[in-house]
């Protein structure tokens, strides 16, 4: 295996990172849009700003993608590549049909799929669970830190978006509507910004993971051992004793940076579902809706968590509309978007186990 492969991979995280910047940054910035506080130009633009810096926060979620979910010693260039080629796909198909679909969860699909053809079917090659010691949500694997949180994170998104909503209808009560919206239209610029940061924070990570997760594979592979002495900062390990390989500057400025370019792209199918069809926004929802989520991404970037930033700002937003009234909320909507949550870790996870399966019958893959 030589270096020049492990550079194509590299390309294809930064694609899929470009997408998740047009196709998960959409929902960080769907809500003040379409509240009218910012134009789309005017929304792109913190987004971008916001994601960047974001990105530069912390490593902890990177680790879990990089050595936390699969056995390493699986995970050749062709399996991460075909892992993220799956998820490219299963992104680009709910961006076409306008549903905010997991990113997180598509990249979580097409990995342990990928991995589990790589390895003929041996089941133990996905790390399930690894429980800690003391506290329960500090467990590893993908039962605690993808399968629980799936569940988890949207749920009380949905009941935090609630209860903010509802403590902002009975402390506001006695101001008139246009007050309302003119104080909380300044105040989601700082609630969208805080979304957009902690977005950042979280998504710009998963792919930062994945790509150490290719140098680390290359590295033990001896790929870089004839590659030209400048390209020596790219070999990549997991130091003794360590949970995960440290995650380099170069990685994350990268990452952040192509997560920004993607951003500026817009992503407007999402946009309009998330803002616009499924329940009516005005500042103070959105306000509302951007700090739940917000809230609940913030913990789980602390806790070392890929949560979904879609699953969550959706769920806020449902919360949000359901505090005015159950039947502000298009369910009819929301039903086509749970659809596509549950489906995104089995479609992408199935695409990139044919195709490992596809090119072992052709013996590209051994």
């Amino acid at each position: 295996m030589g270096f020049e492969l492990i550079l194509l991979v590299v390309l294809v995280a930064l694609v899929f990172e470009f997408i998740n910047g047009f196709h998960d940054t959409a929902n960080s910035i769907a809500t003040v849009v379409a509240t009218k506080v910012l134009s789309p130009r005017q929304a792109i633009a913190l987004a971008a700003i916001t994601n960047l810096l974001g990105a530069l926060w912390g490593t902890a979620v990177a680790k879990t993608i990089s050595s936390g979910l699969v056995d390493t010693k699986v995970v050749t260039q062709e399996v991460i590549g075909i892992a993220l080629f799956a998820g490219i796909v299963w992104n680009l198909l709910t961006w076409y049909w306008g549903l905010p679909s997991s990113s997180t969860h598509a990249m979580v699909g097409g990995l342990t799929g990928a991995a589990l053809a790589a390895s003929h079917d041996n089941w133990s090659v996905i790390i399930w669970s690894k429980p800690a010691a003391d506290h329960w949500w500090k467990g590893g694997g993908m039962l605690w830190k993808i399968v629980v949180p799936m569940f988890t994170s949207p749920v009380l998104g949905l009941l935090l978006g609630f209860l903010i909503m509802g403590a902002l209808y009975f402390l506001l009560r006695n101001w008139r509507p246009h007050w309302v919206n003119s104080v909380f239209g300044r105040m989601q610029i700082v609630s969208s910004a805080a979304m957009g940061f902690m977005h950042g924070s979280n998504d710009a990570q998963k792919t930062m993971g994945i790509i150490a997760l290719a140098l680390v594979a290359g590295t033990t592979a001896g790929a870089f051992d004839n590659a030209p002495e400048w390209m020596g900062f790219l070999k990549t390990t997991i130091p003794e004793g360590s949970k995960g390989p440290e995650i380099a500057l170069w990685i994350k400025v990268v990452c952040a940076i192509i997560m920004c370019a993607g951003t500026a792209v817009g992503g407007w199918r999402i946009i309009k579902t998330l803002g616009h069809k499924m329940v009516k926004l005005h500042p103070v929802h959105g306000f509302a809706a951007e700090t739940a989520s917000a809230t609940m991404i913030l913990i789980a970037t602390k806790l070392g968590i890929p949560v979904s930033t879609t699953h969550n700002i959706t769920a806020a937003v449902m919360g949000v509309g359901a505090s005015k009234r159950l039947n502000a909320v298009k369910w009819s909507v929301v039903e086509r978007i749970v659809w596509a949550w549950i489906l995104t870790i089995p479609v992408s996870g199935g695409l990139a186990y044919l195709l490992v399966r596809a090119l072992q019958v052709v013996d590209v893959i051994k």
